[in-house]
């Protein structure tokens, strides 16, 4: 699934106790050549699902140390093909979001992306969830496709990933605040 794919992007590990998680992450892809681009990627309202204290310090520590300033994670994107131009994390209408602008020399390292003239497409799993693009989605009893003719500048997609109102979410602004 893309979504799970985008989560090892950011660094976060599902196989700690707490986990972090978001209601949506949008894609905007300028190529500039069929293979070479940029990519700005917006991850909105970002939270823990922590049960304990240990949990959310994990949480906590993985966002704001790992992601947000370790020079490790800008290695392990770079040998991931994503070269980390800029990256933050923000409060907008009360919530925490974020932001991961890289380049890339092989669009198909931006989750799967192909380009096959005159089209470029990315190929997703039947629960994944598209919110918006600015392609044509394509459903089969097989996958959903995203199509972009290669006449469109910004190939953008939003998915879906969790819905962060209902449970016992832990919030993570105040968190932003103190560092």
């Amino acid at each position: 699934m893309l979504i799970k794919k985008f989560i090892v992007i950011v660094g976060i590990m599902f196989l700690m106790p707490g986990c972090l998680v978001f209601h949506t992450v949008s894609y905007e892809v300028n190529p500039d050549n069929e293979k070479s681009g940029s990519v700005n990627m917006y991850v909105s309202d970002i939270r823990s699902d922590a049960m304990n204290v240990s949990e959310l310090e994990e949480d906590k520590d993985q966002l704001f140390n790992f992601i947000l300033r370790s020079d490790d994670f800008v290695q392990q994107m770079k040998s991931e093909g994503k070269n980390i131009t800029d990256r933050r994390l923000y409060k907008s209408e009360g919530k925490l979001n974020g932001t991961i602008s890289y380049s890339f020399n092989d669009i198909s390292e931006v989750e799967g992306i192909v380009y096959q003239e005159p089209f470029y497409f990315l190929t997703l799993s039947l629960e994944d969830s598209v919110i918006s693009t600015n392609g044509e989605l394509i459903v089969s009893e097989e996958h959903k496709r995203i199509m972009w003719d290669n006449s469109i500048t910004t190939l953008k997609f939003e998915m879906f990933s969790a819905d962060v109102e209902s449970g016992s979410l832990v919030e993570l602004t105040k968190y932003l605040e103190e560092e």
